[in-house]
């Protein structure tokens, strides 16, 4: 097949580019210059109402499940709280009627109170089960929107927020809001329904202490709602404290080896104590808001249960008071305020659940930057291999406002493999992006066969176009799955097939399970090359028209780059190539060579062209050839 090479400019720089420093591309270094700096102490916003919107579309699913179990409970609490009053009847109905020598009523008494403890413990058992099958299907639920959800957010979102914060909402958070699900609405709707049923109780049975016994609820209230004010603020610090642990730990362990190997132990160590000794502050603030609200609480609920013995023993005396209701009235009152610690608990949980909802709900109402279409286009059918690719007019800027890519114009012909060179942050990486869609241009478009990128689905793109990377990142699994990941449904020959035509079949089958061997965490049970080698037979099952290969041979040695270049010919052969190069012996497969600086094109022309004139390149290949000497 005939290649279809673009003219060159002049085979020769700009002035700017005379006047230049030589382009660095033999370092090997990534371009981190062009990366956004991350936001370590920043979180991800929360929009207004977005807790309370999650919230709810968690529960709607489950409206009929959540009706039924409330109906359980209520009337499971109808139950217990039927005991005292049957006690009152026992005292002031039964015992006088067995002394006239009647059983019946005492007998009567005693057998409703059997049979409301028995049906208030079966029904509590069906509420914990009822409730355990609807707060599980809420967590699965969640913990899958977070997990899908991260995985379409754009690439800016992933480079601007550290993963230890997306684990911590999914797990961290998830666990405080499972606490609260699992335990703590069930001490709410017990407080609550108990607090129902006794004030109605004690209110029917005698209107004077029932009204003295209510009045506490006053300074109660007022005690709950300072305790929530100061303990939501409390839990805030708590959640965000927690995540904080989970970034440094994960950083570090994903990092162990640049950590040992430039002793940063004592420095991470410092910083993790630092980051601990906030936790535990937010988690000590949280006891002393708990045990505050437990003291004025049971002070005030012991105060007023003496209030109302007393008035009640004065009731009595004069007779307008039966004892069996005053009995009644002590062990309701004690129903009444003994839930106290239960709703400190909840509160508790309900804190730090709330402040880990804001979380959750922040990061799954924070949409990708990169949207789907909402009519997405089909690429025109085309007979060859390749398709062309159009920048018109490209403008870009990452989120800190710095312009990376002043406004250009380029056309890769279909089939054409172009190298792009220039100094570590001259935009080469970012024009990478770009092609493969992690990024929207700020102006301009970018098209395939003439279609805008912006119209085309992630799936359609994605057969379209493939990055390799200078990681090459393999996954926990088998090598045969990792090569398939290049297109799922692959069958097994094919997969070996792919690797036969990279030039890998041999290592692999030289493994100790062949192509079932696992590579273990990142790939770390085989070499870079081999690493490499497997990414390369991921792309070429792909079967991609436009590929680009992002630093693909700079850290690997020469035998791993020849194995590495001779897969890229196979790879290559007919398609469209975008080649991301630090190593000019990668440059010599290429059809055309691109020269950037500071985002912009000054060099473009064939590899010959090129090293014949008198530009950058030319001095860049120069200075590469002597070294070899």
């Amino acid at each position: 097949m005939t290649t279809t090479v673009e003219p060159a400019k002049s085979g020769k720089s700009d002035e700017s580019a005379k006047s230049a420093k030589p382009a660095d591309t033999a370092t090997g270094a990534a371009e981190a210059e062009e990366l956004p700096p991350p936001d370590e102490g920043e979180d991800i916003p929360v929009p207004p109402g977005a807790a309370r919107t999650l919230l709810r579309e968690l529960l709607g699913p489950h409206r009929r499940p959540i009706a039924v179990a409330m109906l359980v409970v209520m009337v499971q609490q109808a139950a217990l709280q039927s005991g005292p009053l049957l006690v009152a009847l026992a005292m002031d109905r039964g015992i006088p009627a067995l002394r006239d020598h009647d059983s019946g009523p005492l007998v009567a008494v005693i057998a409703a109170y059997l049979g409301c403890g028995l049906l208030s413990t079966v029904l509590q058992r069906a509420f914990i089960r009822l409730s355990g099958r609807i707060n599980q299907d809420i967590l699965l639920d969640l913990r899958g929107r977070i997990f899908r959800h991260a995985q379409r957010l754009s690439l800016d979102f992933h480079e601007r927020y550290t993963s230890g914060r997306i684990i911590s909402r999914a797990t961290s958070d998830v666990d405080a809001l499972r606490e609260l699900l699992s335990e703590g609405l069930q001490e709410l709707l017990t407080v609550v329904l108990s607090v129902c049923y006794i004030a109605v109780v004690l209110l029917v049975m005698d209107w004077r202490l029932g009204l003295a016994a209510l009045v506490s609820f006053l300074p109660m209230y007022l005690i709950v709602r300072s305790f929530r004010r100061r303990s939501l603020r409390v839990y805030r610090r708590s959640r965000t404290a927690a995540a904080g642990l989970i970034v440094k730990f994960s950083e570090t362990m994903n990092g162990i080896r640049p950590v040992q190997a430039f002793r940063r132990e004592a420095a991470n160590n410092a910083a993790f104590d630092t980051t601990n000794r906030q936790s535990a502050a937010a988690t000590a603030d949280g006891l002393l808001e708990m045990a505050r609200y437990v003291g004025f609480s049971r002070a005030t609920a012991n105060v007023w249960i003496t209030g109302v013995v007393v008035l009640g023993a004065f009731l009595v005396s004069d007779g307008s008071l039966e004892l069996g209701v005053l009995t009644a009235f002590v062990l309701y009152l004690r129903r009444l305020y003994d839930p106290i610690d239960q709703l400190a608990m909840f509160l508790n949980s309900y804190q730090s659940a709330a402040a880990a909802l804001e979380k959750m709900a922040g990061l799954l109402a924070h949409e990708p930057t990169v949207a789907e279409p909402a009519s997405p286009l089909d690429l025109p059918a085309n007979a060859l291999k390749g398709r062309e690719v159009g920048f018109e007019q490209v403008r870009f800027a990452y989120r800190t406002g710095k312009e990376v890519l002043p406004s250009f114009d380029l056309v890769l012909p279909a089939g054409q493999t172009t190298a792009v060179v220039g100094a570590t942050g001259a935009g080469k990486s970012t024009l990478a992006k770009l092609l493969a869609r992690f990024y929207d241009p700020t102006s301009g478009r970018i098209t395939l066969d003439g279609v805008d990128l912006r119209e085309l689905s992630t799936a359609e793109l994605r057969r379209g176009v493939v990055m390799v990377t200078q990681e090459s990142f393999l996954f926990s699994g088998t090598v045969a799955e990792n090569i398939a990941i290049g297109r799922p449904g692959a069958t097994r020959e094919e997969v070996e097939q792919a690797a036969r035509e990279i030039g890998a079949y041999e290592f692999i089958a030289a493994l100790p399970d062949g192509f079932d061997t696992d590579v273990r965490k990142r790939g770390g049970r085989i070499s870079a090359g081999q690493r490499q080698l497997v990414a390369f037979a991921r792309a070429l099952l792909a079967d991609p028209a436009v590929l680009i290969l992002d630093e693909a041979t700079s850290s690997l040695d020469v035998p791993g780059e020849q194995a590495v270049q001779r897969a890229m010919r196979t790879v290559l052969a007919g398609r469209t190539a975008v080649i991301i190069a630090h190593r000019l012996s990668t440059v010599e497969i290429a059809d055309r060579v691109l020269v950037m600086d500071q985002g912009r094109i000054v060099e473009d022309g064939t590899p010959t062209e090129l090293i014949d004139g008198r530009g950058r390149f030319a001095d860049l290949h120069h200075a590469w050839r002597e070294s070899l000497v």
